[in-house]
């Protein structure tokens, strides 16, 4: 196991408890037929009451899959060339804008239910301060709470471009990508290693830990106050961002598509392959999640489609 028993339950809780925060925040945004007057007919028009001007608009699956593909490809070359060339302070504000944006719409499904006016702009003002703490102020508590909420936000934006086949042919290129960025190119690491000791800032689940010989160094430095006190290295525990929003987006493509028990199995099946990736993985290796989830995931999509 690549981590204790305690901080492995607290990665894998947190992956779950944003599963279920994404149905929830899937469910509030559930798209809406209206009734509009065009040129003289009234004709039915679907809309998704995703603020911010966010509304996607209604395309073929097929054809919203090749555009995901094409600007995942421009955004990973972006982020590439900004790490390359250190564009700390570009990134940071750029953090900054995604994190309020997304942060604000998860705000705004949970408060536009109890009908406040305004809700957007109120979702907008909570969201404000969280994204300024998170990224300028750096607090591990505040990280990984904003986390639970940054990427239900991502993935109501995805869904209705999605159905079921698009999504599962976006999971295998991506599982594809993950694998490669890992095992092959080590770009992930190195984009980690920039977020974390460069930028001070991480997309993901992010849990510092002591080893009990860690502790052990700790107290013995404690006790030879004589001597100057020396540097200890913490062991990190990290979930990529990725591999928390690709998770939601599939079960709520499923959620719409099939329902609300087969995306709730969908979640479940992909949470245990988490679980059995953190179980079997080794101390000092680095391991691409999404392969694993994926093959959770698509478990949990047979599964659902066999009941």
């Amino acid at each position: 196991m690549k981590h204790n028993i305690q901080i492995t339950l607290i990665l894998i809780g947190m992956f779950l408890l944003t599963q279920l925060i994404g149905l929830a925040v899937v469910h509030a945004y559930t798209p809406q037929i209206q009734q509009v007057e065009i040129n003289g007919t009234i004709q039915n028009i679907t809309k998704n009451p995703i603020p911010y001007n966010l509304d996607t608009p209604e395309t073929k699956p097929q054809e919203s899959l090749i555009s995901i593909i094409v600007a995942f490809a421009i955004a990973i070359a972006f982020v590439f060339l900004l790490i390359k060339f250190k564009a700390k302070t570009f990134i940071r504000l750029w953090f900054f804008f995604v994190v309020t944006l997304v942060l604000g719409i998860t705000l705004n499904a949970l408060i536009f239910q109890f009908s406040f006016p305004y809700a957007s702009l109120i979702a907008l003002a909570i969201a404000l301060p969280l994204a300024i703490y998170k990224i300028f102020k750096r607090n591990l508590i505040v990280h990984n709470a904003t986390e639970l909420l940054i990427y239900p936000g991502i993935a109501v934006v995805f869904i209705p471009l999605l159905n079921i086949w698009t999504i599962v042919i976006l999971l295998i290129l991506i599982s594809l990508y993950d694998a490669w960025a890992v095992w092959h190119s080590g770009f992930m690491q190195k984009m980690a290693n920039f977020q974390i000791n460069e930028l001070k800032i991480f997309g993901g689940f992010f849990v510092p830990y002591l080893s009990k010989g860690q502790r052990a160094k700790i107290k013995a430095a404690r006790q030879k106050a004589s001597k100057k006190d020396k540097k200890i290295k913490v062991n990190l525990a990290i979930l990529g961002g990725g591999d928390v929003v690709f998770p939601i987006i599939t079960a709520g493509v499923v959620l719409r598509s099939i329902g609300l028990l087969p995306a709730l199995i969908v979640i479940a099946t992909a949470t245990l392959s988490l679980g059995l990736l953190f179980l079997y993985s080794q101390k000092g290796k680095f391991y691409p999640a999404m392969p694993f989830i994926t093959a959770g995931l698509l478990t949990g999509i047979i599964i659902a489609y066999s009941i």
